[in-house]
């Protein structure tokens, strides 16, 4: 079983940058595909990026592509999603997700999740 706790979210201004880490316990992440998802309130978890477990091959969701970065750190069980250019539209809880099946994007893919981090962008 794996569990994964995120941090780093918080409030920030438009046009600003903030870092969330993903932590792992009681198991190595360096073995699973991992990506990040986010929920604004009353809409469905959407996929914002993925890497995959070496590392090698990152993916991103359009609306976040140029902006976020999605990278690890297999030595310290750590995946982090650093965000810049920060706007109102990106305000949502921010999960973290490991072990995807053959689909990064889709949600249902992922096996374990984390209890999340609210980013709040005001305008």
């Amino acid at each position: 079983q794996v569990q994964l706790v995120e941090s780093g979210g918080g409030l920030v201004q438009a046009g600003g940058s903030l870092r969330l880490s993903c932590a792992a316990s009681r198991r190595t992440l360096s073995s699973y595909g991992m990506g990040w998802f986010r929920q604004a309130p009353g809409k469905e978890r959407d996929f914002v990026a993925a890497i995959s477990w070496t590392g090698g091959n990152t993916y991103y969701a359009d609306s976040v592509k140029g902006r976020f970065t999605i990278s690890r750190e297999n030595a310290n069980n750590t995946v982090y999603l650093q965000m810049n250019s920060l706007n109102p539209e990106d305000t949502a809880i921010y999960y973290c997700a490991a072990e995807w099946g053959r689909n990064y994007y889709d949600a249902e893919d992922y096996a374990y999740w984390g209890q999340g981090t609210q980013v709040t962008v005001s305008s």
